[in-house]
């Protein structure tokens, strides 16, 4: 009997799922005696008995050994991920596996693409005139609300700041 076939077999659902949902990885619990095993494989066994999707970074390459008895299909898909150094992200309900690296650098890369979205609006450049504190004194405590685009300046002679910011 094949590896694939023995997962197949022995996953069991721990409780009947209600009609109006389908079966969540978290009441699936299998059962797994692997040696050897393509993660890609296990990987779509497991997607198939958690009736959920799958989509795989290319390139993975991963043989896994895994005996584990009556486990949660969540922590069991987790657990060997992990021990490949891959890991998934969720989406509408389809997980995409790939490696952690990959995934590390694209949240920070979408991260940066926010922060340059939330940073690219026009400058707007305002004055205020104090009339009860010196302007040298107030624009660096100023200076630390600002983004990073923003800029404060002073003019000691009329005792006012020059604020430039995004509206």
């Amino acid at each position: 009997m094949t590896p694939l076939a023995v997962l197949a077999l022995a996953g069991t659902l721990a409780a009947p799922a209600p009609a109006s949902r389908p079966a969540s990885s978290e009441e699936t619990r299998i059962s797994i005696d692997f040696k050897d095993a393509d993660i890609l494989d296990i990987v779509r066994l497991m997607a198939e008995l958690g009736e959920f999707q799958v989509v795989a970074h290319p390139g993975i390459a991963c043989k896994l050994t895994l005996k584990l008895k009556e486990v949660p299909l969540d922590t069991a898909f987790d657990l060997a991920l992990k021990t490949c150094g891959l890991g998934s992200e969720e989406s509408s309900g389809i997980y995409r596996i790939a490696p952690r690296a990959v995934l590390t650098a694209e949240h920070a890369e979408a991260r940066k693409l926010a922060d340059e979205q939330k940073y690219n609006r026009p400058l707007k450049t305002r004055m205020y005139r104090l009339s009860y504190a010196r302007a040298s004194e107030v624009a660096p405590l100023v200076k630390k609300f600002l983004s990073p685009r923003g800029e404060v300046i002073f003019d000691a002679r009329t005792n006012t700041l020059i604020v430039t910011d995004i509206e």
